[in-house]
């Protein structure tokens, strides 16, 4: 079954900074990452109808299925991303792992 792998990132203190090192730096770790089928991330804009959001931006992982994801993560890029993962502090950030059902 597929899986996508989904972090939300809190707002960071410096959005500016924390960008210009996510797309330079951490993408390009990410997108090495052995079976990865797709990245989509998108930017919080705000909650329904326009209130505030704690989050800056959702970064989604697509693979083939549970054993393509660990491999993924326990390849050297996987460990890469978790090391410089301690480079986008922003509070609030967290992981989930989901199956596509639909």
């Amino acid at each position: 079954m597929a899986v996508k792998l989904t972090v939300v990132y809190g707002t960071p203190e410096d959005a500016e900074a924390f960008d210009r090192h996510y797309h330079d730096v951490h993408v390009p770790i990410v997108q090495r990452y052995p079976g990865l089928e797709r990245v989509e991330i998108a930017r919080v804009v705000g909650g329904p109808g326009g209130t505030p959001s704690p989050y800056h931006l959702i970064a989604e992982m697509y693979f083939a299925d549970h054993d393509a994801l660990n491999a993924a993560l326990s390849s050297d890029a996987g460990k890469e991303s978790g090391r410089d993962l301690r480079n986008l502090p922003a509070s609030g950030t967290f992981m989930t792992v989901s199956e596509i059902v639909g």
